[in-house]
């Protein structure tokens, strides 16, 4: 079961500053005990202001950018110049700005299409990590957001995606949208020593509810995933998000 905290800050800035305050901490760590931090970021309005707090003092000089490898969680099917690209935004925000390595920005090669870019990335992720078919690689630190619907990366309720367990990437669709997906799967999402689930906004509050305290339907709420976790889960919410859990949780946390 996940070892799971939540923190409730009062607004969005709030949420980005202890979220920035929270990534050099595990990065940071990561890299004092292994030599290195794999991080896996997430796409979204949501995280912007965290990105833009990682790329200026002081988290810029804290983190040592040479030892890290950033991924992405998910990808829409556009060019990687496009408006909705999640690495665009990424890019612009965070990588621009910090002086990680080239060699360790893996991007999902969208511009090949959901299928071939879902293999592809595949094979980046056990080149990088070192493993063999059939063995999960473990993130130091997966980034995730929280959709109103209840998703998480691209996994969509009732979708085909939600339920691939023998692959690490894979080709994915929203509901909502004619444009294709690329995801980790949920192996993947499960397997990462930290996790940290950002979410802001009152039309995401019922989401945070059914995922973090209602009953357990996967299909419907894909983002209970992480209550199988095997590591730390850590949901980093606005009062607004948080405003329809129970009297038990609804609490501020700020040490």
């Amino acid at each position: 079961m996940a070892r799971s905290k939540i923190v409730i800050e009062p607004d969005g800035e709030s949420v980005a500053e202890r979220a920035a305050r929270l990534v050099v901490e595990i990065v940071r760590q990561a890299v004092a005990e292994n030599g290195k931090c794999t991080v896996a970021l997430s796409g979204g309005a949501t995280p912007r202001e965290l990105y833009r707090r990682l790329a200026r003092s002081p988290a810029r000089e804290q983190i040592d950018w040479g030892r890290v490898h950033l991924f992405l969680g998910d990808e829409r099917v556009v060019p990687q110049e496009h408006p909705d690209s999640n690495f665009r935004m990424v890019k612009e925000l965070l990588l621009d700005r910090v002086p990680v390595p080239p060699s360790h920005v893996h991007r999902i090669p969208a511009e090949l299409g959901a299928v071939a870019a879902a293999a592809t990335y595949e094979e980046v992720l056990r080149r990088v990590f070192g493993t063999v078919p059939g063995v999960i690689p473990t993130f130091d630190l997966i980034l995730l957001g929280l959709g109103s619907d209840g998703h998480t990366a691209s996994l969509f309720p009732r979708t085909r995606a939600l339920g691939v367990r023998d692959r690490l990437v894979t080709a994915s669709e929203s509901p909502s949208s004619v444009i294709a997906r690329v995801t980790l799967t949920v192996p993947v999402l499960q397997a990462a020593r930290q996790v940290i689930v950002l979410v802001t906004g009152a039309d995401k509050a019922e989401a945070v509810r059914r995922a973090i305290e209602g009953t357990l339907d996967l299909e419907e709420t894909p983002a209970q995933l992480l209550r199988s976790a095997r590591g730390d889960v850590t949901w980093l919410l606005d009062r607004a998000a948080a405003d329809r859990l129970a009297s038990a949780a609804r609490r501020s946390d700020t040490d």
